[in-house]
Parts: C-alpha cells; structure tokens; sequence
C-alpha cells in the first residue's frame, strides 16, 4: 500500500481542496462586505424613483383640474391639499376661482391642509373683490400668525366682516391677543366684530376684557358682551352682567335678563 504522505498526487488534491476552501472564503466576506453598498446603492436608486413617482402624480391632479365634471376637480384639488407640496399651491389657488361651488370649497379646505405656502398668495389676493370672502375663509383655515391682521382688517368692512368673523374663530386661542387688541379700536364694527369672535372661542383669557366692554357706549356691544361672556361661561362674567338689568336700553334689559336665567339653569342642571 502506497503511504498517502509519500503520494505527490494525493498532496496536490489536499493542496487544491485547501486553496478551493481559502478562496471560497475569502469569496463569501467579499460579498458580506459588499451588501450595505449594494443595499445603499439600492435605496439611492429607488428614492429618486419615488420622488419622480409623486411629480408625476402632481402632474395628473394639475391635469384633471381641466376636466368638465366638477366631481374630477373636487377630487383633484382635495388630493393635491393632502401632498402639501410646494407646487401644489398655485393650482390650487387658481381653483379658488372654479366656476364650482363645491370645487372652491374644497379649494378652501385644501389651502387649509397645505398651509404657511398659502398664506402669501392668498394676502395678494385679498386685493380681488369678487374673491375676498372665499379668501378670507381660506385664510381662516391656516394657523399661522400672518392671517392675523389682514383678516383683522376685514373687521372693518360691512360687506366681509361677519365671513372674517368666522375666520378668527375658526383660528381659536392664536387669534385672542390681536383680538384683545381689536376691543380697543375706534371703529365700532371692529369692537363688536372681536367681541363676538372672542365669545365663540370661548378662551378664559378674554374674560376681563370682555367685562370692560359691558361698560361700552354701543348698547349692541354691552348685549354681544354679555352674550360672550355667558359662552365662555366664567362666574365673574356672571357677575358682571347683572348690572345691566338696570341698563338704558330695553332690548338690552330683556338679553340680559334671558342670559341670566340660562345661566342659571346651566349651573343648577350641572350640580344635579
């Protein structure tokens, strides 16, 4: 028998398996080391197919803004206000001005979701008549501070100050401290405009200042006054109308008199 240590063919098999072992081996960690590269790669490949993916669905929704069914458009400037992208805004400012109730709606509502990119065109726009009270209800879907004093100039207008109104409610504690201000103006559409929007926002932090307003030399500002101060539903405004039982005007006599016993039936039915 023929010793393998002594066979020169049975060492160069043991030398070939040893080098086929290495340089699977070495293989294998070349291709481990290799897949966060490959992985990152992939990744990289893929993000800017997904951006292009969203351009292209911006493109479709811009385009169905063009459709004659009313429907298509809603629908198309309600998906745009979900992407809350950038070049989202114009289109769907210009919708704004769709021949569509209910397409401007939701135009409104869509500025609502995109945002602060909104605020400065639809300022600009406050310019245009025909547009301003559907601007200002845009306006009053955006919570930025910059909607604050152009909708409060518009407390001064007969013709847009009850939609403005509706805006600074709508917009909630944020618009208090302008609103405040507001009750000290010299116009009294301004005064009784704040009043009555501090009244649906029901914010505590307007309660001494709406005390003050009872005292107004408008009787229609001491009501709306009284009026808010029952909303928000402090005992110190309580308090504080009382007095005007006593008031010079009648039809002022007769709300207080109802806010008060409503407010009386509040307190008993919540400690029953």
């Amino acid at each position: 028998m023929v010793d393998p240590s002594n066979d020169p063919l049975a060492s160069t098999h043991q030398t070939d398996d040893l080098a086929d072992r290495i340089s699977d081996r070495v293989t294998a960690e070349a291709a481990q080391d290799a897949r966060p590269d490959d992985a990152a790669a992939a990744m990289a490949a893929e993000t800017p197919l997904e951006e292009e993916k969203v351009k292209d669905e911006i493109d479709i929704q811009i385009d169905l803004l063009k459709e004659d069914d009313w429907t298509v458009r809603r629908e198309a400037v309600m998906t745009l206000g979900e992407m809350s992208d950038e070049r989202c805004v114009e289109p769907v400012i210009r919708a704004l001005r769709d021949g569509d109730w209910q397409v401007r709606e939701a135009a409104i509502e869509a500025c609502g979701m995109i945002g602060s990119p909104c605020v400065d065109p639809l300022v600009k726009l406050l310019r245009d008549w025909d547009l301003r009270r559907t601007v200002i209800a845009a306006l009053g879907k955006i919570k930025d501070e910059r909607v604050l004093d152009p909708l409060i100039h518009q407390l001064r207008s007969d013709e847009f100050n009850e939609i403005a109104t509706e805006a600074l409610a709508e917009l909630g504690s944020p618009a208090v401290p302008k609103l405040l201000v507001a009750l000290k103006d010299r116009d009294e559409n301004i005064r009784k405009q704040a009043v009555i929007a501090l009244g649906r926002i029901q914010d505590s932090e307007a309660v001494d200042a709406l005390i003050e307003m009872l005292k107004d030399k408008d009787w229609f500002i001491r009501l709306t006054a009284a009026a808010a101060l029952e909303k928000i539903g402090d005992e110190r405004g309580r308090e504080a109308v009382k007095p005007l039982m006593q008031d010079p005007d009648l039809v002022v006599r007769m709300r207080v008199e109802r806010i008060l016993a409503a407010w009386k039936k509040k307190k008993t039915t919540a400690n029953a």
